[in-house]
């Protein structure tokens, strides 16, 4: 009689489950799942509801790890987004037109948007949260100002290698010009600039900011006719954002001004007293 071979009990549906998400390499969803399994079978979730947020999980982990990665190649200087963005202070601005840019169907149609307004209005964060929500849906992005992005045209030119700079910059799905307009640019800056921006000319989507209005850049470029070309292709397929308000940086500093004057204000009542209680002692020494 042949011995008895130890007999495997077959995995559980929840070990299955386990399998398949690793199998599927979604460590996100992989990560929640335990919760999610406890709370179905604590009656406290739907069948459907488990399986969104299964799949909510993964897609935020997915999400997070593109944006990490944009941040790390795209030179994005901090994390804005439109959710934090007060758009009770900015009431010129259009909060349809910006929710929809934000649903990135112009870097489909390979359209521009261009914010202008004076500093601190918000420019940089509506065109920083664009480039954020691009990243998180896979799109390759791309910032610098405009000192920036011309600094890096002249050190290439200079080093035999511009045609090479110009491709890598105009490959980004969107491109974030910022600070048009906060510093001068010489002529042979402005013509780099201009073989950039005519490069991703309806080949790709571009933001710019600037706290100039368009019939200033002439100035800003050196040249009316340089400019002149470039707005026009700018505008050709755009959408403009024209900011007209306070500026969140000045209100920071009014708030934090108006904070230290009550602190001031607190310190010298409680000081006083004190001041009152000395003097009527050195009186009744005398």
């Amino acid at each position: 009689m042949s011995p008895r071979l130890p007999q495997h009990s077959p995995p559980s549906h929840r070990d299955a489950i386990r399998g398949m998400l690793a199998d599927l390499k979604m460590p996100g969803s992989l990560e929640a799942v335990d919760g999610i399994l406890g709370e179905i079978d604590g009656g406290k979730l739907a069948a459907t509801e488990a399986i969104n947020r299964l799949l909510s999980a993964q897609i935020t982990l997915r999400n997070n790890r593109r944006l990490q990665a944009a941040m790390r190649s795209s030179r994005l200087p901090a994390v804005k987004t439109l959710e934090t963005f007060d758009f009770s202070f900015q009431p010129s601005i259009k909060r349809e037109q910006i929710e929809s840019l934000h649903e990135l169907g112009f870097i489909d149609r390979k359209e521009n948007v261009v914010l202008l307004g004076p500093p601190g209005v918000g420019k940089t964060h509506l065109a920083v949260s664009l480039a954020i929500a691009a990243a998180q849906r896979g799109r390759r992005v791309y910032y610098g100002t405009l000192i920036d992005l011309i600094t890096s045209l002249e050190e290439a030119q200079a080093a035999g290698q511009l045609r090479r700079r110009l491709a890598v910059l105009s490959h980004p799905a969107l491109l974030v010009v910022d600070e048009i307009g906060y510093l001068p640019v010489n002529h042979s800056g402005a013509v780099l600039f201009f073989q950039l921006m005519n490069r991703r000319y309806e080949n790709a989507s571009t933001v710019l900011t600037s706290n100039k209005g368009f019939e200033e850049w002439g100035e800003v470029l050196g040249d009316d006719v340089m400019a002149a070309a470039l707005i026009d292709r700018v505008v050709h397929h755009c959408h403009l954002v024209n900011i007209r308000g306070n500026s969140y940086r000045m209100r920071e500093h009014s708030e934090l001004h108006r904070a230290l004057r009550s602190d001031v204000e607190n310190t010298a009542e409680a000081v006083r007293p004190s001041r009152k209680a000395k003097m009527a002692a050195n009186r009744n020494r005398s």
